[in-house]
C-alpha cells in the first residue's frame, strides 16, 4: 500500500485530503507544521508521496521541498493557494514533481498521485544513477557522483559508513560516539563535530557539490544524498 503524507496547516483541508486518500486505497496521514513533519519522518515509515503546502506557520514550503528531495526518495506534490507563474517555477525548481492550486478537486489530486506513482520507479532509478555516492569500506575511498575519489582516514570511513547504513535517517551523537569509540577508546562525543567539519572540508576540496554530511539539530548527523557501500568504479 502506497503511503501519502499531507503537510498542511489548514485542519479542515488536511483532514479532507487524508480521509479521501484513505478511501482511494492509500495509507494516508497528515501533519500541520514543519516540526511535526520532522517528528513524523523519524517515527513513521517513509512516504511514497508528500502533498506539501507552501505556507506553513514554522517553515517555508520551498525550503522544505528541497530538504525532502535531498533526504527522501519520494514524489512531491505542492498544493498551494499561490497559482502565479513565478510561484510555480520556484516550486518546480525546489523539487516539486507536480504543482496544484488549492481549489483543485480531490479526485484530480488523487489522479495526480496515481500518475506520479507510475513515473516514480523510473525517476528514482535516474536520480540514483546520477546522484549516487559510493563508499569502498575496504580501500577507505568515498567516490562522488562524478567519479572523483576521496581517500578517508579510518575514523572518517567509519563515520560515513555509519551514516550510509542508516539510509538517510539521522544517527544520534551517542550512537556515533559509541561506534567510533570502538576504534579509539578515548573518543568523546565532542570530537564528532571535528570529524564532520574535517570531512566536509575534504569533500569540498574534491567536488563543487555541497558535502552531504548534515547536522540534525538535537539529534546528530545524517548523510543527505543517495549513498551505497560497495566497490568504487575506476575513473
Amino acid at each position: 500500500m502506497n503511503r501519502i503524507l499531507v503537510i498542511e496547516d489548514d485542519e479542515s483541508l488536511r483532514c479532507d485530503l487524508v480521509d479521501y486518500m484513505c478511501l482511494q486505497g492509500f495509507e494516508a496521514s497528515g501533519v500541520a507544521t514543519a516540526a511535526e513533519l520532522e517528528t513524523a519522518l523519524r517515527r513513521e515509515d517513509l512516504p511514497d508521496v508528500v502533498i506539501l503546502d507552501l505556507s506553513l506557520p514554522d517553515g517555508d514550503g520551498y525550503c522544505l521541498a528541497r530538504e525532502i528531495r535531498a533526504k527522501l526518495n519520494c514524489g512531491i506534490i505542492m498544493l498551494t493557494a499561490h497559482g502565479d507563474t513565478e510561484s510555480r517555477v520556484r516550486g518546480f525548481e525546489s523539487g516539486a514533481d507536480i504543482y496544484l492550486v488549492k481549489h483543485t478537486a480531490l479526485r484530480e489530486i488523487a489522479a495526480a498521485i496515481h500518475s506520479l506513482l507510475r513515473r516514480l520507479p523510473q525517476e528514482r532509478a535516474q536520480r540514483e544513477a546520477s546522484h549516487e555516492w559510493t563508499l569502498d569500506a575496504v580501500s577507505w575511498i568515498l567516490q562522488t557522483p562524478e567519479g572523483r575519489a576521496i581517500k578517508l582516514t579510518a575514523t572518517e570511513k567509519t563515520f560515513v559508513e555509519a551514516l550510509m547504513e542508516n539510509a538517510g535517517k539521522p544517527c544520534s551523537r551517542e550512537e556515533l560516539a559509541s561506534i567510533l569509540s570502538r576504534r579509539q577508546t578515548t573518543f568523546e562525543n565532542r570530537h564528532l563535530d571535528a570529524v564532520a567539519s574535517r570531512l566536509r572540508r575534504k569533500i569540498s576540496n574534491h567536488t563543487d557539490k555541497a558535502a552531504p554530511i548534515k547536522s540534525v539539530y538535537g539529534i546528530g548527523y545524517s548523510f543527505s544524498a543517495v549513498g551505497t557501500i560497495g566497490t568504487v568504479r575506476s575513473e
